[in-house]
Parts: structure tokens; sequence; C-alpha cells
């Protein structure tokens, strides 16, 4: 279990680092528009993101 939670924070760090390094002017301009986002925003933001991600989980668990 612990390898695969490894795996899978090994593969986020992958996917996060795409966009510096690929666009890193397009990625400054993202992220400095989101600090003029309200909190609560992002707060909501992130819990779609957790329910997708779950949702995304159990689905591929089935197969």
């Amino acid at each position: 279990m612990w390898a695969d939670l490894l795996r899978a924070l090994a593969l986020v760090c992958v996917i996060e680092g795409l966009m510096p390094f690929i666009a890193p002017e397009r990625w400054r301009e993202t992220v400095m528009r989101l600090a003029n986002v309200a909190p609560r925003q992002l707060r909501i933001f992130g819990a779609v993101m957790i329910a997708v991600g779950v949702v995304a989980l159990q689905f591929l668990h089935h197969f």
C-alpha cells in the first residue's frame, strides 16, 4: 500500500511539473491570477477536484 501511495505522489510531482517546464511564463500568469481568487472559491474547487479524484479512483478500481 505504501509503495502505491509513493508512486501516486511521484506521478503528481511529474504532472505538476509539466506546466512550469513546458510554458513557464503562462504558468506564472496563471498562478498570479489564482492569487486573486477568493479563498472560498479555491476551497470549492479543491473539494470538487477531491471528489472527482475519489470517483475516478473508485471507477478505475473496478476495472
